[in-house]
């Protein structure tokens, strides 16, 4: 059985670069690449698999829509897989327990964790803002994947 430190331990490679997937109104699949990170989900408190996705972004409209996201990563023969739910929060989804300091410090807090490095965090917050970039919070239901044995 897989667990989120299988996958931890694979987006700590290449800075967390993962294929993330959400299906699109007519239920075909649409397929883009992201730097991942595992942190404590913000509303929850559990341990959830986030990205930073730019606000317009359609993935933003698949999950608002229901779409499950599905994480995938890669490295050599093997990979692993998280599915789930995910929870959005940004400049078009509101959420109370987030003021915009809150999400501020989320985006950083995801980049960081991702590998993100950056010389000046103005700018980047600056940035983040210009483009509304959204926190996407996949909780998993399923992990699977190709692993090496032990």
């Amino acid at each position: 059985m897989l667990h989120l430190d299988d996958l931890r331990r694979f987006l700590a490679d290449e800075t967390g670069l993962a294929t993330i997937s959400t299906v699109q109104q007519d239920g075909r699949v649409l397929s883009s690449i992201a730097n991942c990170a595992i942190i404590p989900n913000p509303l929850s408190g559990d341990e959830c698999v986030a990205l930073v996705s730019m606000g317009t972004a359609a993935r933003l409209k698949h999950v608002r829509r229901g779409s499950e996201v599905t994480i995938s990563v890669r490295r050599g023969w093997n990979w692993i897989a998280a599915t789930g739910a995910a929870d959005l929060i940004g400049p078009e989804d509101n959420v109370e327990s987030v003021d915009p300091e809150a999400l501020r410090l989320l985006l950083r807090e995801i980049y960081q964790a991702a590998g993100g490095m950056h010389d000046d965090f103005d700018a980047y917050d600056a940035e983040m803002l210009k483009s509304r970039r959204a926190a996407v919070l996949v909780t998993p239901t399923r992990i699977i994947g190709n692993l090496p044995t032990a």
